[in-house]
């Protein structure tokens, strides 16, 4: 099985590239959204390290709002809470897909929680900062002060980038994206590792 990391800046189109492979992705954010949706165990433990900001079952994101703004440490907090959760149930997606040529990884802090395996082939998107700016901005909870915080946590963009074995670069065009991604798995399934831009 190969492994593929989709990495790269908040708002720069992970998701929608890592769809575009047309493999099984394990995508970070939805399964963080079931917990907080689905987890009573999940829940509790929010509860105990939260208990002025989350205090109803199902997590509301009103509560997590608060309280990743009204603390310096609650984001640290809730991150060590539902990492665990996340990487249990990556292993199950991992497990349930082993039999699959290929699977897709959408974790943003996939590098910062040292997720990754050596022999994962990292994919870097790369998009203008005006355009991820202009994309965040026309978010209905789109929150500056909370996107800094959410960046804090990250290793630097660049970081990543030299990291990678591949970059894709995304104008946010579907059809450029969709030539881009064939390109690169064309590479990936020929064993071709030379970090090519796209």
């Amino acid at each position: 099985m190969i492994r593929l990391a989709v990495v790269g800046d908040i708002g720069a189109g992970k998701s929608y590239v890592a769809k575009q492979f047309a493999y099984p992705v394990f995508n970070a954010d939805v399964e963080v959204a079931k917990l907080y949706r689905k987890s009573r165990r999940c829940y509790r433990k929010l509860n105990k390290a939260l208990p002025n900001y989350i205090t109803s079952f199902p997590v509301k994101k009103s509560e997590l709002s608060k309280a990743i703004m009204g603390g310096k440490y609650n984001l640290k907090k809730i991150v060590k809470i539902v990492h665990p959760e996340v990487q249990f149930r990556m292993n199950d997606f991992i497990n349930k897909n082993k039999n699959k040529k290929i699977i897709i990884l959408d974790i943003p802090l996939l590098m910062e929680n040292k997720i990754n395996k050596k022999d994962d082939i990292l994919i870097f998107v790369d998009a203008k900062k005006k355009e991820i700016n202009k994309r965040l901005k026309k978010k209905i909870n789109f929150n500056l002060k909370m996107l800094k915080k959410f960046k804090k946590l990250q290793l630097p963009v660049e970081f990543k980038r030299q990291q990678s074995d591949f970059i894709i670069k995304n104008n946010f065009k579907n059809n450029s994206i969709k030539k881009n991604v064939k390109k690169v798995l064309k590479k990936v399934l020929q064993n071709d590792r030379n970090c090519p831009r796209y």
